[in-house]
């Protein structure tokens, strides 16, 4: 009946313990003692470490401990596991803006680092897992065919039975590990390091995998193979992982080509998986590694992908220009100055009506010139042909009459009114084809020559006499600078894993203007450089700009323009407006996808 009575207790189902709390509103927490005190110890050191500093790592990383070994002594107590989920979210999210910060400076290890954190901590945030593959980035190079292993020394590992198996204990950490290895058939030899702990386990139907990597975790240790059925177990440390982590050797064969493209892949390997011994045979075309077993996994999975084709995309860019200039004249222009001048006896003489041929005559019959003296002919020519376009040619008043004679020349009366308008409107549409990481250049318009230097001869000789006698002298090119006008696109996209692109931008307009410098024509150049994240087919404006200038002038008599309808008949007004606009749209189209690959999981140094 004792017997019967065992068998039936141990077929009777456990009941999941039900949720507890510390304060009203839930049952009390049962348990021992001394699990109860050091939880609530745990917990308190937890809130304060997390009050402290919330966004330092270091003491959100100890209150996530703390909260950690207080849900592991009370696991029912549901503050306890609400306040090391509500951690377990922050320093996830603060690893992840580590790591985007690291990638955005160009750290691609120390970002790999924190995603993987993030990852470690978070094993359902699919956002950590996308930002390792964008951490990844695109392979260093490209081959015709996948890389091969053409030899492999792994690491020595333990032959566990196979089956599942429901493992519950409580107890000393040792005695956990040692319960889950004999129940596989495996034995355990313990560092003098391994820690010590009281521990609360149960898990069901597992593998030896995964029921060893949950024991771990729960005692903070890691074990490796002495032998086939040896397990040796030691504290999880970074000085014992340098010790006991078993090494592996794989050897690669890379289609590559040239040897820049192997440098390359060789110091990715040295730079993502952290590999101190990396040999290149370049005779072979073969790469060696060696180093621990899970970075060998994750470079073996990483070369896999070397062969997949590039991403392209096509960037559909629209420029549109709009130019409005205006422009109105109108008032009157009212004799508003006068110029007061002394008339000499002798422009009398010249303004009596006398022939300038006649004028010529007298000269020459006098001896004054000489017919054969053309060039002072010429001179007095210019001058008399000056004076009609004198002032006595406008018209003037006169007064006096006695030892001075004076001349009053007054301005004219004239009207404007004019207006000027023009608009503009200007359209580019241009569309890129661009792969991955690689830089798509288009250019449209001309190339304007600009004129450096010429040459000329600076001295005579007898050839150069010649040739200039004969007419078959050639002038030497001149030294002629082009400049490209119109408008560049340069552009490098970057596509994700969830079809997001990544554009690195270069825009640039060059027109040439209205002012020149010493001869040489004034460029008006406008620029945009920038990087932008966009989701497929997502219209983007990258740039705009707004010139807006107006100019009203106002010209007429002190004072008297001023007065209101007096004003518009004695002044004259003018207004200018001018209105540029410039905006580039862009929108980006996945026209090739990168593989839909799961991520290598990658080594980070501890």
């Amino acid at each position: 009946m004792l017997l019967a009575g065992v068998c039936l207790a141990a077929d009777t189902p456990v009941a999941a313990p039900s949720l507890c709390s510390n304060s009203g509103g839930a049952p009390v927490c049962h348990g021992p003692k001394k699990d109860l005190k050091a939880a609530r110890q745990a917990f308190a050191r937890g809130l304060q470490l997390e009050k402290s500093q919330s966004d330092n790592l270091q003491n959100l990383d100890q209150a996530f401990y703390e909260f950690e070994e207080a849900s592991r002594l009370v696991p029912q107590n549901v503050e306890y596991l609400t306040a090391r989920e509500i951690t377990r979210q922050h320093l996830a999210g603060l690893h992840l803006e580590r790591g985007n910060s690291d990638l955005l400076a160009g750290r691609q290890v120390e970002a790999l680092a924190e995603f993987r954190t993030a990852l470690n901590l978070d094993p359902k945030n699919e956002f950590a897992e996308q930002r390792i593959s964008d951490a990844l980035g695109p392979a260093p190079v490209h081959t015709a065919s996948p890389p091969q292993v053409v030899a492999s020394a792994d690491a020595l590992t333990v032959k566990p039975i196979d089956g599942h198996h429901d493992i519950h204990y409580r107890g000393d950490s040792r005695g956990l590990v040692t319960a889950v290895a004999s129940s596989y058939g495996l034995t355990v030899v313990f560092d003098d390091s391994f820690p010590s702990r009281r521990v609360r386990f149960d898990l069901e139907n597992a593998d030896f995998a995964t029921a060893m990597q949950a024991a771990s975790a729960t005692t903070k240790s890691f074990t490796v193979a002495l032998e086939d059925t040896v397990l040796f177990a030691c504290a999880d440390t970074p000085d014992n992982h340098r010790l006991y982590d078993r090494m592996g050797m794989r050897s690669f064969y890379i289609s590559a080509g040239s040897l820049q493209d192997l440098n390359e892949l060789v110091n990715s390997l040295r730079t993502l998986f952290e590999f101190k011994f990396v040999s290149l045979n370049a005779a072979s075309s073969t790469i060696a590694v060696r180093g621990p077993k899970a970075p060998l996994e994750a470079a073996t999975r990483f070369l896999e992908q070397l062969n997949n084709p590039r991403p392209e995309v096509m960037l559909d860019l629209k420029v549109f220009q709009v130019s409005h200039s205006y422009a109105r004249n109108i008032g009157l222009h009212i004799p508003n100055n006068f110029n007061l001048f002394n008339i000499p006896a002798a422009a009398l003489a010249a303004v009596g009506g006398q022939n300038i041929q006649d004028l010529i005559n007298q000269l020459i019959a006098s001896g004054g010139i000489n017919q054969a003296g053309s060039q002072s002919i010429s001179a007095l020519l210019a001058q008399l042909q000056g004076q009609q376009n004198s002032i006595f040619s406008q018209p003037l008043a006169t007064f006096g009459g006695g030892l001075t004679f004076m001349g009053l020349s007054l301005d004219q009366l004239s009207a404007a009114l004019s207006m000027n308008e023009s608009s503009v409107r200007q359209l580019d549409h241009v569309q890129l084809r661009a792969s991955q990481e690689k830089d798509a250049t288009f250019k449209l318009g001309s190339r304007y020559p600009i004129l450096n230097a010429s040459f000329s001869p600076i001295s005579n000789s007898a050839a150069i006499s010649q040739v200039i006698g004969n007419q078959s002298f050639v002038a030497p090119f001149p030294s002629v600078n082009y400049e490209d006008i119109g408008l560049n696109i340069k552009a490098k996209p970057l596509v994700h894993g969830n079809s997001d692109v990544a554009l690195d931008l270069e825009i640039q307009f060059r027109t040439l203007g209205a002012a020149s410098a010493n001869g040489i024509p004034v460029i008006a150049n406008r620029e945009y450089k920038g990087g932008i994240l966009l989701k497929e087919g997502e219209p983007a404006v990258v740039a705009g700009m707004i010139n807006a200038s107006d100019q009203k002038s106002l010209s007429g008599l002190p004072l008297v323009s001023r007065i209101p309808g007096l004003g518009h008949l004695t002044s004259q007004t003018s207004k200018q407006e001018e209105d540029d606009e410039l905006l580039i749209l862009i929108t980006p189209y996945v026209v090739r996808s990168p593989e839909r690959t799961e991520a290598p999981e990658i080594w980070m140094g501890r």
